[in-house]
C-alpha cells in the first residue's frame, strides 16, 4: 500500500546526485549512454519477461488492441530503443553552451550559459520506450530524473529503469540519478508534483487529460507539452506520388502510436488526382475512411464525419479525411 513520503525519498536521492551529474563531461555522459544501451541488449530476456506480464495483465483488463501494441516489446523494438539511446551520444552537449553575452561600459562581461535544470520529474503513460528515451535525454543534458510511468507498463518500465540505472552507475553515473516510481497508486503523482525544492520541473507526456491534471494541480514548475492529433496536409502543388506514399506511411506503418496520422487534409484542387490513388492504397490496407461530404464523393462507402472525429486520436486503422479550400483553412482546422 502506498505511503506518503515514498516518492519524496526517491526525489531526495535524485537531488543528492544532481550536482555530481551536472559536472560530468560529455565523454563520460556518452560512455554512460552507450553502456546503458549495452545493458538493454544484455537484459533483453528479463525485459521481455516483464513485458509479457504487463501484456497478460493488459489483456485481462480488456485494453484495446492499439494500446496493447504500444505496450508490446519485442527483440527488434528493444534493439531500436538501444539504438535510440546510442544516437543521443551524437547530439551536441547543451551544458556549458554560451547562448549570448555582452560587456558593460564598466568592463563587466555578462554571459548567458546553458546549465542543467536539476531534477526533472517525467509523468507518462503506456509506452515503455519512453522510459529509456527520457533517461537518455536527461543524462545527456546533465539532469537527474524521477520517472512515473503508467500502471499498465509498470513491470516493463521498472525492469528497463533498473537495468539502465545499474549500467549507468557502473559507467560513472552518480548513484540515485535515475529513479523510477514503482507505485501504481495515483496519489504518488500528486506527491511528485508537489515536491517543491526537490523537483525542479515536471514534464507530463501523454493524453490531454493527464497534461491538464498536472498543469492544474502542480506546485512545482511544469513544462506543458502539446496534446492533439497528428495531421497531414496535401497542398494543391504537391507531388501526387510522393504525397500518397507519405500519407500511406503516416497512417499504416504503425497506427497505434501517438505520432500516427489521424486526420488527412487535402486541397480541393488536387483532390481529383490524389484521392483515387490514395483511397485505393488505403482500401488494400483495410483503412476505414471517415470523411466530410466532399470526401464521400470520392469514397461513397466512407462513414460520415462528425465534429468529434476531427479531434479524435483513433490509434487504429480509422482515418478522418477532409477536403479543404485553402492552406489557411487547413491550418485553421489543425489549430
Amino acid at each position: 500500500m502506498y505511503q506518503t513520503g515514498e516518492v519524496r525519498k526517491q526525489a531526495e536521492q535524485a537531488k543528492e546526485a544532481e550536482i555530481k551529474l551536472a559536472q560530468l563531461n560529455s565523454g563520460i555522459k556518452n560512455t554512460i549512454l552507450n553502456k546503458m544501451a549495452d545493458g538493454l541488449i544484455a537484459g533483453m530476456d528479463a525485459i521481455l519477461e516483464a513485458n509479457a506480464l504487463d501484456m497478460q495483465n493488459g489483456r485481462e483488463k480488456g485494453l484495446k488492441a492499439s494500446f496493447l501494441d504500444r505496450l508490446l516489446l519485442t527483440d527488434e523494438r528493444i534493439k531500436g530503443i538501444a539504438a535510440g539511446m546510442r544516437s543521443v551520444t551524437s547530439l551536441a552537449d547543451p551544458v556549458g553552451e554560451i547562448v549570448s553575452g555582452r560587456t558593460l561600459p564598466n568592463g563587466l562581461t555578462i554571459t548567458k550559459v546553458r546549465v542543467p535544470l536539476g531534477v526533472i520529474g517525467i509523468i507518462y503513460e503506456a509506452r515503455p520506450n519512453v522510459t529509456a528515451d527520457a533517461i537518455a535525454l536527461c543524462i545527456k543534458s546533465g539532469n537527474s530524473v524521477v520517472l512515473k510511468g503508467g500502471s499498465e507498463a509498470v513491470n516493463s518500465n521498472k525492469m528497463i529503469s533498473d537495468i539502465l540505472a545499474q549500467a549507468g552507475e557502473k559507467a560513472g553515473m552518480p548513484e540515485g540519478a535515475v529513479q523510477f516510481i514503482n507505485i501504481t497508486d495515483r496519489a504518488s503523482v500528486d506527491e511528485l508534483i508537489h515536491l517543491d525544492g526537490l523537483i525542479d520541473v515536471v514534464i507530463p507526456r501523454g493524453s490531454a487529460g493527464l497534461i491538464h491534471n498536472v498543469v492544474k494541480n502542480a506546485s512545482v514548475p511544469v513544462i506543458e507539452t502539446g496534446a492533439g492529433v497528428c495531421h497531414t496536409y496535401v497542398d494543391e502543388y504537391a507531388n501526387v506520388d510522393m504525397a500518397v506514399d507519405i500519407a500511406f506511411n503516416a497512417k499504416v506503418n504503425r497506427p497505434s502510436t501517438c505520432n500516427a496520422m489521424e486526420t488527412l487534409l487535402v486541397h480541393k484542387n488536387i483532390a481529383a488526382k490524389f484521392m483515387p490513388a490514395m483511397l485505393a492504397k488505403y482500401k488494400e490496407a483495410d483503412v476505414t475512411i471517415i470523411g466530410d461530404e466532399a470526401t464521400r464523393e470520392y469514397a461513397p462507402d466512407a462513414q460520415a464525419a462528425t465534429e468529434e472525429d476531427w479531434a479524435t486520436e483513433y490509434n487504429d486503422l480509422r482515418l478522418s479525411v477532409k477536403i479543404v479550400n485553402s492552406m489557411d483553412e487547413a491550418l485553421a482546422h489543425i489549430r
